[in-house]
Parts: C-alpha cells; structure tokens; sequence
C-alpha cells in the first residue's frame, strides 16, 4: 500500500503541473483561434486521438505488466523483443495510414498538408509506448510523470512563441496549432529514448536471460488487444460526437457557423475545466492496474475490498470540491477563456458529467486489474448508445438544442459508473455500501 501511496501522489503532483499548462493551451488556443476556430481545432482532435490510440497499441499497459512480472534478468531479452515487434508494427501501421488517411473524409476541410504531418504521429507514439511501458514497469513513475509536464510545455512555448511573433488566416493557424501538439510529442519520444538508453546500458552490465521472441508477442498481445479494443471504441465514440453535436444542432435550425461556435465553448471552455480534475483519476488509475492485478491475482479479497473503499472515498471527497467550485465561480472560470453566458450554462449542467467521469476512471483500472475488460467494453457499448441516442434526439428538437445534447450526456455518465461499481461488487463479494458478502467471484 505504501508503493501505491507513494506512486499516486508523485503522479497527482507531477500531472497536476501539467494539467495547468493544459489549461494555458487551451486559453491559448481560446484567444488565437476564436469560438469558430476552437470548434473546428476540437472536431479533428478527436481523430487525431484515435490514431494515437491505434499507434500505442496500450504497449505502456502490455509491457509495463509484463516487466512488472519478470525478473530484470529477462528484461533486455525482453525489450529487444518488444522493440522489433514495435517496429513492425509501425511498418505496417503507416502503411496502411498513407492508404487510409487521404481518404478520410474529416480532414478535407483542414489545411491540405495537415493528413501527411498526422502519419507522422505513428512511429513517435509507438516507440514513446515501450519506453513508456518499460519505466512504468520497473516503478520509475518520475520519469512518466515528467513526460505529461514536458509535452504540455513544449506546446505552450511553441504556441506562444509562434503566435506572438507570426499572424496567420484561421486554417493556416488551426493548422500550425495542430503542429505545435505533434512537435511537443516528438520532444517527449527524444527524452524517452534517451532515459530508455542509458536504462539499457545498465541492464547490459548485469547478467541476462533470454525469453523467446514468441513468448513475448503472445504474452504482449494478451493484454494489448483487449484493451485496445476498449480505447478504440472510446476513441472512435469521441471522434464521432463532435460530428454528431453538430449534425443535431443543424437539425433545431442553428447555422454551421453557429453549431461550430457552441460546441467550442463545450469542448474548448467547459470541457477543459470540468476534466481538469481528472489528472488525479488519471493518476490513480495508473497504480492501480498493477496493485488491483497482484491482489487478484493473490485472491487477496479484503485488500481488493480496502481498496476500493479507500478509492471511491478520496474520487467522491476531490469530486464533491471540484465541481462544487465549477458551480460556484462558473462565471469567472469560463471568462478566462470567452466572455459566454453559454459556456457559463454549459459548465454548470455538465456538473454531473464530471463527477461521475471522475469515478469511472479509477473503476476501469479495477476492472482491467480483475480481468473484466470485456465487461469495460459492453457497458462502454450501453452507455454511449443511450448517449448519442439521447444526444441527437433532444439536442435536435429547438427547445432543448445544446441543453439537449447535455442531459444526453449526463445520463449516459450516470449509467457507465452503476454498471461499473455494481460488477466490481459482485466480482469482490461486496454489496453497493461495500460491505462482505461471500468470497470473491472467480
């Protein structure tokens, strides 16, 4: 529990500093590019998710366990192993992205030079993967920590630097925007190999043993298809709403310009402060993969119970402060970014959206630990079904619009986080106070 303690709150601290460069960039981007450019900025950075989804392959999560489970003896035979599978599959990755990604419809309306700079992303995202997994395994949470604080601030110099000395038309700055983000990921891989490097030479000096390059696919693949899948599907759900948004708003008669407009001061303004918060389930859902899966794995059902005790108590305390100041100092907190009554409205109604968001992360990491992806996945299926079915049913009728499209959202966070918390209760044997009832479920 004390490596637990002590890896959570090196991660809360150090992406905390990061989440508030987060919230410069966006303030950034808020000012430069206007309510219309930070709509449009918000509508592709959901596929560009995506392809980072896809590129990582949750190599961080496959390898970080996997590390985690072998003795450093094996780790270089296991490293040289999972280097050549991560180049492999980049190879076959651009491939198939220098086919695929002119045809995607989505970046038309973006500069025409944007789709080949994204291909890029590929082999940055997929080599960072295994230096991340690997220092994540070995309990080097520094080092993973500081790559969320680099990034964010390599963009927000590159951002303001760009900006203060260049003037640009609205589709030249999106793009150059977009290219600041690729930039500081380019940055981040530069100093994870570099870690990574000098982290082999030490393993060089010790003893090795070999593990079969077969032996480490399969074991890679166990954990990376099943959580992929999950990511994709999230990423895919996420590339699609802005799409959907404005499809229902276009539908209750808003003009495009208007649509564009609304749902940057959701995506851009509300948004951005009301996951502000998040960096601490982010954190939490990173320790808690590994110390879940040990205890699991040990049948150790009162610390799985302790746990997550300990957990829903500390997302409910942090939560309840949060959006409670979001309610509070609405005004001033959206006035940082636009001067919007809108965005005002929209962050107060999101305030159950974000609450339970808080919580759904830490459950997912407990779902993983207890080998319930498959579960992750079907409720993630439910909940964005009601979602999106809900989203354009009232955010299309005239009376409801954008408020529509925010209950929809609202409900479907309410039933991702039951339909978590009551399969972790029954799968640890406790009832929804998270009192014993009976022995864990196997």
């Amino acid at each position: 529990m004390n490596i637990f303690l002590k890896g959570a709150i090196l991660l809360i601290i150090a992406t905390f500093l990061g989440e508030c460069l987060e919230f410069l960039v966006n303030m950034v981007l808020a000012r430069e590019l206007g309510e219309e450019g930070l709509g449009i900025y918000m509508s592709i950075f959901p596929t560009i998710i995506l392809l980072v989804v896809i590129a990582s392959l949750e190599l961080p999560i496959s390898v970080s366990k996997y590390v985690a489970e072998k003795e450093q003896v094996y780790h270089r035979s296991l490293l040289k192993h999972t280097i050549r599978f991560a180049f492999l599959f980049t190879i076959v990755l651009m491939a198939l992205a220098l086919i695929i990604v002119p045809m995607i419809p989505v970046f038309n309306n973006f500069h025409p030079w944007l789709r080949w700079v994204v291909i890029l992303l590929i082999p940055i995202v997929s080599f960072s993967s295994v230096a991340k997994g690997y220092f994540m395994g070995i309990q080097h949470m520094g080092k993973i920590a500081f790559t969320s604080f680099l990034r964010k601030a390599i963009q927000l110099i590159l951002l303001v630097a760009v900006f203060q000395f260049f003037s640009f038309d609205l589709e030249t700055a999106i793009f150059i925007s977009l290219c600041t983000l690729i930039g500081s990921e380019l940055v981040v891989l530069v100093y994870l190999m570099a870690t990574y490097t000098l982290q082999i030479r030490t393993i060089k000096s010790h003893s090795t043993k070999e593990i079969s390059g077969k032996t480490v696919r399969e074991k890679l693949l166990e954990v990376s298809i099943p959580t992929t899948g999950v990511r994709i599907f999230h990423a895919v759900t996420f590339a699609i709403k802005p799409f959907l948004i404005k499809a229902a708003l276009l539908q209750a008669g808003l003009t495009e310009a208007m649509a564009m407009g609304q749902y940057g001061k959701l995506a851009g303004v509300a948004f951005t402060i009301g996951f502000f918060p998040a960096f601490i389930a982010h954190s939490l859902l990173i320790v808690l993969i590994p110390t879940v899966s040990e205890a699991y794995a040990k049948q150790d059902i009162e610390k799985l119970r302790s746990l997550l005790r300990k957990v829903m108590a500390f997302t409910f305390a942090y939560g309840a402060i949060a959006v409670t100041i979001f309610y509070v100092y609405a005004e001033p907190l959206t006035n940082l970014f636009l001067e919007s009554p809108r965005a005002i409205a929209y962050l107060k109604m999101l305030i159950p959206y974000f609450l339970f968001h808080y919580f759904v992360i830490p459950m997912q990491a407990y779902l993983i630990g207890l080998g319930l992806v498959k579960d992750a996945f079907l409720h993630s299926v439910w909940a964005t079904f009601v979602s999106f079915t809900l989203m354009f049913v009232l955010g299309s009728m005239e009376m409801f619009q954008m408020e529509g499209i925010i209950i929809g959202m609202n409900v479907a966070a309410v039933l991702l986080t039951m339909m978590h918390y009551l399969t972790i209760c029954h799968k640890i044997g406790t009832n929804i106070f998270l009192r014993p009832l009976a022995r864990i479920r196997n």
